[in-house]
């Protein structure tokens, strides 16, 4: 009985670190991100896939990408689905194409995000420096109060 009241306290702190650590704002905050970023993915899919794949397909006198594809069995499909429908293994390369385009983009948003943010941040944190209070002594370069007129370290009349 002695080992069940121990098993049982040892679950409660297992429980009560859990909360701890799932409360926390990092892990709250990352939450978040992943579930905004999972909404984002989808943004980005229909930018790739309404958007922009159709303009590529005009400038390549339109060829659907979806439709890039090799058959393994060696026989000539006229889809990608008729291939599938008929269980051929493919090598889906036009597929290939979009998800590396697709993942250029997101990766290309997301650095212009971070960019934005750091820069943002930079000048919150420039606003929020302090005006100095000190200053070098122009003779012997020694630090000495913005507002002195005469260096305390060399007694150089000051300007």
């Amino acid at each position: 009985m002695a080992d069940v009241k121990k098993i049982a306290g040892k679950g409660k702190g297992f429980v009560k670190d859990f909360q701890s650590f799932i409360t926390k704002g990092n892990v709250m905050d990352m939450a978040v991100g992943v579930i905004v970023g999972g909404a984002f993915q989808g943004i980005i899919n229909s930018l790739v896939n309404d958007i922009i794949m159709p303009i590529i397909s005009m400038l390549t006198g339109g060829i659907d990408f979806s439709n890039w594809f090799i058959s393994l069995d060696g026989t000539h499909y006229k889809t990608l689905a008729a291939a599938q429908e008929a269980g051929a293994a493919t090598l889906n390369y036009g597929t290939f194409i979009t998800v590396v385009i697709n993942f250029l983009l997101m990766a290309l948003v997301i650095f212009c995000l971070v960019k934005f943010l750091s820069k943002m941040r930079d000048r919150v944190s420039r606003d929020e420096q302090e005006e100095p209070t000190e200053k070098e002594c122009p003779f012997c370069k020694s630090m000495i109060p913005i507002g002195a007129t005469k260096c305390a370290h060399c007694t150089s009349d000051l300007k």
